[in-house]
Protein backbone atom coordinates (compact mmCIF):
# COMPACT_ATOMS: atom_id res chain seq x y z
CA UNK A 1 0.00 0.00 0.00
CA UNK A 2 1.20 3.37 -0.80
CA UNK A 3 2.51 5.18 2.46
CA UNK A 4 -0.32 8.30 1.69
CA UNK A 5 -3.08 5.33 1.28
CA UNK A 6 -2.77 5.03 5.08
CA UNK A 7 -4.33 8.20 5.59
CA UNK A 8 -7.68 7.26 4.73
CA UNK A 9 -7.63 4.84 7.58
CA UNK A 10 -7.02 7.89 10.28
CA UNK A 11 -9.89 8.43 13.08
CA UNK A 12 -8.89 10.86 15.06
CA UNK A 13 -7.34 13.88 13.15
CA UNK A 14 -6.26 17.33 14.52
CA UNK A 15 -6.13 19.47 11.70
CA UNK A 16 -4.14 23.06 12.42
CA UNK A 17 -4.99 26.98 10.50
CA UNK A 18 -2.87 29.61 10.62
CA UNK A 19 -4.13 33.35 10.91
CA UNK A 20 -3.25 33.77 7.20
CA UNK A 21 -5.28 30.83 6.06
CA UNK A 22 -8.19 32.58 7.25
CA UNK A 23 -7.80 36.15 6.63
CA UNK A 24 -7.73 38.50 3.97
CA UNK A 25 -3.73 39.92 3.16
CA UNK A 26 -5.51 43.10 2.39
CA UNK A 27 -7.19 43.80 4.79
CA UNK A 28 -6.98 41.27 8.09
CA UNK A 29 -10.50 40.97 7.55
CA UNK A 30 -12.13 37.17 7.61
CA UNK A 31 -11.78 35.27 4.50
CA UNK A 32 -15.28 34.02 4.52
CA UNK A 33 -15.69 31.97 1.49
CA UNK A 34 -12.52 30.58 2.49
CA UNK A 35 -14.13 29.43 6.13
CA UNK A 36 -16.78 28.33 4.91
CA UNK A 37 -14.92 25.79 2.45
CA UNK A 38 -12.80 24.87 5.36
CA UNK A 39 -16.13 23.84 7.57
CA UNK A 40 -17.69 22.17 4.94
CA UNK A 41 -14.53 20.06 4.45
CA UNK A 42 -14.35 19.21 8.60
CA UNK A 43 -18.30 18.39 8.72
CA UNK A 44 -17.46 15.88 5.45
CA UNK A 45 -14.42 14.43 7.50
CA UNK A 46 -17.23 13.82 10.50
CA UNK A 47 -19.52 12.62 8.20
CA UNK A 48 -17.35 9.88 7.55
CA UNK A 49 -17.28 8.86 10.91
CA UNK A 50 -13.95 10.64 11.81
CA UNK A 51 -13.34 12.26 15.11
CA UNK A 52 -12.51 16.14 14.45
CA UNK A 53 -10.40 18.79 16.18
CA UNK A 54 -9.50 22.28 14.76
CA UNK A 55 -7.12 24.26 16.09
CA UNK A 56 -7.80 27.55 14.68
CA UNK A 57 -5.66 30.98 15.21
CA UNK A 58 -6.70 34.34 14.20
CA UNK A 59 -8.35 35.79 17.34
CA UNK A 60 -5.86 39.20 17.39
CA UNK A 61 -5.68 39.59 14.04
CA UNK A 62 -10.20 39.71 13.98
CA UNK A 63 -9.91 41.50 16.81
CA UNK A 64 -7.74 44.36 15.56
CA UNK A 65 -9.18 44.26 12.83
CA UNK A 66 -12.64 44.82 13.97
CA UNK A 67 -11.35 47.30 16.27
CA UNK A 68 -9.84 49.37 13.71
CA UNK A 69 -5.93 48.86 14.27
CA UNK A 70 -3.76 49.44 11.57
CA UNK A 71 -1.24 47.52 13.11
CA UNK A 72 -1.04 44.05 15.24
CA UNK A 73 -0.69 45.47 18.52
CA UNK A 74 2.33 45.10 20.59
CA UNK A 75 1.05 46.00 24.00
CA UNK A 76 0.19 42.96 26.31
CA UNK A 77 -3.38 44.76 27.57
CA UNK A 78 -4.08 45.51 24.08
CA UNK A 79 -2.88 42.85 22.32
CA UNK A 80 -5.20 40.25 24.85
CA UNK A 81 -8.20 42.97 24.59
CA UNK A 82 -7.57 42.25 20.59
CA UNK A 83 -7.90 38.57 21.27
CA UNK A 84 -10.89 38.63 23.27
CA UNK A 85 -13.31 40.65 21.00
CA UNK A 86 -11.31 38.40 18.24
CA UNK A 87 -12.11 34.93 19.85
CA UNK A 88 -16.06 35.79 20.27
CA UNK A 89 -16.21 37.03 16.70
CA UNK A 90 -13.88 33.44 15.49
CA UNK A 91 -16.59 31.46 17.79
CA UNK A 92 -19.48 32.78 16.41
CA UNK A 93 -18.98 32.82 12.95
CA UNK A 94 -18.14 29.22 13.42
CA UNK A 95 -20.99 28.10 15.13
CA UNK A 96 -22.99 29.72 12.48
CA UNK A 97 -21.70 27.81 9.25
CA UNK A 98 -20.71 24.53 11.46
CA UNK A 99 -24.87 24.64 12.58
CA UNK A 100 -25.44 25.11 8.71
CA UNK A 101 -24.03 21.19 7.95
CA UNK A 102 -25.82 19.95 11.21
CA UNK A 103 -22.42 20.15 13.30
CA UNK A 104 -21.97 21.29 16.92
CA UNK A 105 -18.77 23.69 17.40
CA UNK A 106 -16.94 24.10 21.07
CA UNK A 107 -14.42 26.30 22.25
CA UNK A 108 -11.50 24.83 24.53
CA UNK A 109 -9.09 27.74 24.99
CA UNK A 110 -5.58 26.40 26.71
CA UNK A 111 -2.49 27.82 28.60
CA UNK A 112 0.34 26.25 29.41
CA UNK A 113 -0.55 26.12 32.58
CA UNK A 114 -3.54 23.82 31.69
CA UNK A 115 -1.37 21.07 30.36
CA UNK A 116 1.26 21.50 33.25
CA UNK A 117 -0.70 20.86 36.23
CA UNK A 118 -1.79 17.08 36.40
CA UNK A 119 -5.57 17.78 37.53
CA UNK A 120 -6.58 20.43 35.04
CA UNK A 121 -4.59 18.57 32.16
CA UNK A 122 -6.65 15.48 32.89
CA UNK A 123 -9.80 17.15 33.05
CA UNK A 124 -8.68 18.84 29.04
CA UNK A 125 -8.35 15.48 28.70
CA UNK A 126 -11.56 14.43 29.92
CA UNK A 127 -13.30 17.30 28.10
CA UNK A 128 -11.83 16.25 24.71
CA UNK A 129 -13.31 12.84 25.13
CA UNK A 130 -16.55 13.87 26.07
CA UNK A 131 -16.79 16.71 23.32
CA UNK A 132 -15.76 14.14 21.07
CA UNK A 133 -18.19 11.07 22.18
CA UNK A 134 -21.37 13.52 21.81
CA UNK A 135 -20.05 14.32 18.47
CA UNK A 136 -19.31 18.01 18.75
CA UNK A 137 -16.04 19.68 16.68
CA UNK A 138 -13.84 21.30 19.49
CA UNK A 139 -12.21 24.26 18.19
CA UNK A 140 -8.87 25.18 20.06
CA UNK A 141 -6.76 28.12 20.70
CA UNK A 142 -4.35 29.22 23.03
CA UNK A 143 -6.17 31.55 25.91
CA UNK A 144 -4.14 34.71 24.78
CA UNK A 145 -6.58 36.77 26.87
CA UNK A 146 -4.88 35.73 30.31
CA UNK A 147 -2.12 33.94 29.62
CA UNK A 148 1.16 35.69 30.55
CA UNK A 149 4.28 35.29 28.52
CA UNK A 150 5.70 32.67 31.45
CA UNK A 151 2.36 30.82 30.81
CA UNK A 152 2.11 30.83 26.76
CA UNK A 153 2.80 28.56 24.08
CA UNK A 154 3.98 31.24 21.72
CA UNK A 155 2.17 29.73 18.39
CA UNK A 156 -0.43 27.33 17.63
CA UNK A 157 2.17 24.95 15.75
CA UNK A 158 3.13 23.72 18.93
CA UNK A 159 -0.19 24.13 20.31
CA UNK A 160 -1.84 21.51 18.27
CA UNK A 161 1.48 18.99 18.11
CA UNK A 162 0.13 19.36 22.20
CA UNK A 163 -3.23 18.62 21.46
CA UNK A 164 -2.88 16.03 19.32
CA UNK A 165 -0.63 14.04 21.82
CA UNK A 166 -2.88 14.98 24.77
CA UNK A 167 -5.73 13.16 23.09
CA UNK A 168 -3.58 10.60 20.88
CA UNK A 169 -4.81 11.44 17.53
CA UNK A 170 -3.43 9.46 14.39
CA UNK A 171 -2.90 12.70 12.43
CA UNK A 172 -1.83 15.92 12.88
CA UNK A 173 -2.18 18.05 9.67
CA UNK A 174 -0.80 21.99 9.87
CA UNK A 175 -2.10 23.93 7.25
CA UNK A 176 -0.08 27.25 6.27
CA UNK A 177 1.14 29.16 3.66
CA UNK A 178 3.22 27.25 2.68
CA UNK A 179 3.65 23.94 0.84
CA UNK A 180 5.51 21.78 3.36
CA UNK A 181 9.38 21.06 4.24
CA UNK A 182 12.11 22.42 1.61
CA UNK A 183 15.69 21.74 1.92
CA UNK A 184 16.09 25.71 2.43
CA UNK A 185 13.53 28.67 2.32
CA UNK A 186 11.74 28.48 -1.19
CA UNK A 187 11.20 32.48 -0.67
CA UNK A 188 14.86 33.17 -0.18
CA UNK A 189 16.71 30.59 -2.74
CA UNK A 190 15.31 29.19 -6.34
CA UNK A 191 17.22 25.62 -6.04
CA UNK A 192 15.42 24.87 -2.59
CA UNK A 193 13.66 20.93 -3.10
CA UNK A 194 10.37 19.92 -1.85
CA UNK A 195 10.90 16.99 0.82
CA UNK A 196 7.30 14.94 0.37
CA UNK A 197 8.17 12.37 2.65
CA UNK A 198 10.13 12.20 6.12
CA UNK A 199 10.29 8.95 7.63
CA UNK A 200 12.89 9.94 10.84
CA UNK A 201 12.99 13.49 12.30
CA UNK A 202 16.64 14.12 12.72
CA UNK A 203 18.50 17.07 13.92
CA UNK A 204 20.07 17.85 10.27
CA UNK A 205 16.00 18.01 9.40
CA UNK A 206 15.57 20.12 12.29
CA UNK A 207 18.08 22.81 11.54
CA UNK A 208 16.53 23.32 8.33
CA UNK A 209 13.81 25.52 9.66
CA UNK A 210 13.98 29.11 9.02
CA UNK A 211 10.89 30.85 9.62
CA UNK A 212 7.86 31.54 7.50
CA UNK A 213 7.27 34.76 5.04
CA UNK A 214 3.82 35.43 6.92
CA UNK A 215 3.44 38.92 8.38
CA UNK A 216 0.72 37.68 10.69
CA UNK A 217 1.12 34.77 12.06
CA UNK A 218 3.85 33.58 14.71
CA UNK A 219 5.16 30.37 13.95
CA UNK A 220 7.73 29.78 11.27
CA UNK A 221 9.08 26.39 9.47
CA UNK A 222 11.06 25.72 12.83
CA UNK A 223 8.04 25.98 15.07
CA UNK A 224 6.54 23.13 12.78
CA UNK A 225 9.67 20.67 12.86
CA UNK A 226 9.20 21.12 16.31
CA UNK A 227 5.47 20.24 16.74
CA UNK A 228 6.80 17.15 14.07
CA UNK A 229 8.96 16.09 16.85
CA UNK A 230 6.16 16.43 19.60
CA UNK A 231 3.23 14.67 17.38
CA UNK A 232 5.66 12.27 15.90
CA UNK A 233 7.48 10.95 18.93
CA UNK A 234 3.59 10.66 20.38
CA UNK A 235 2.30 8.14 17.81
CA UNK A 236 0.41 10.62 15.40
CA UNK A 237 1.83 11.06 12.11
CA UNK A 238 2.39 14.76 10.79
CA UNK A 239 1.43 16.87 7.94
CA UNK A 240 2.56 20.41 6.77
CA UNK A 241 0.77 21.60 3.71
CA UNK A 242 -0.69 24.92 1.97
CA UNK A 243 -3.93 26.08 3.01
CA UNK A 244 -4.58 28.49 0.38
CA UNK A 245 -7.29 26.28 -0.68
CA UNK A 246 -8.69 24.21 1.92
CA UNK A 247 -10.32 21.78 -0.22
CA UNK A 248 -6.78 20.30 0.34
CA UNK A 249 -8.29 18.69 3.30
CA UNK A 250 -10.48 15.88 1.25
CA UNK A 251 -7.40 15.34 -1.10
CA UNK A 252 -5.16 14.85 1.87
CA UNK A 253 -7.52 12.21 3.57
CA UNK A 254 -8.14 10.02 -0.21
CA UNK A 255 -4.17 9.88 -0.27
CA UNK A 256 -2.73 12.07 -2.54
CA UNK A 257 0.44 13.47 -2.50
CA UNK A 258 0.48 16.87 -1.05
CA UNK A 259 3.10 18.11 1.32
CA UNK A 260 4.97 17.13 3.20
CA UNK A 261 3.93 13.97 5.72
CA UNK A 262 6.57 12.79 8.65
CA UNK A 263 5.71 9.08 9.65
CA UNK A 264 5.11 8.70 13.34
CA UNK A 265 7.82 7.37 15.48
CA UNK A 266 6.61 6.52 18.73
CA UNK A 267 8.95 7.21 21.61
CA UNK A 268 7.99 5.04 24.45
CA UNK A 269 10.07 7.80 26.44
CA UNK A 270 8.77 10.91 25.36
CA UNK A 271 5.97 11.96 28.44
CA UNK A 272 4.11 15.26 27.56
CA UNK A 273 4.73 16.31 30.83
CA UNK A 274 8.34 15.95 30.82
CA UNK A 275 8.36 18.06 27.41
CA UNK A 276 6.03 21.08 28.82
CA UNK A 277 8.35 21.55 31.91
CA UNK A 278 11.13 22.24 29.62
CA UNK A 279 9.79 24.68 27.14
Amino acid sequence: MNIRETLKEKQRIVIKIGTSSITHEETGALNLTKLEVLIRELSDLKNMGKEVVLVSSGAIAVGKQTAGLKKRPTEIARKQACAAIGQAKLMMIYQKLFAEYGQTAAQILITKNTMVNDTSRKNAYNTFEELLRMGAIPIVNENDTVSTYEMQFGDNDTLSAIVAALIHADLLILLSDIDGLFTDDPHQTKNAKFISLVENLDESLIQMGKGSSSSVGTGGMATKLSAAKIATSAGADMLIANGKDFHIIHRIMNGLNFGTLFLENKDENFHLIDYLKKM
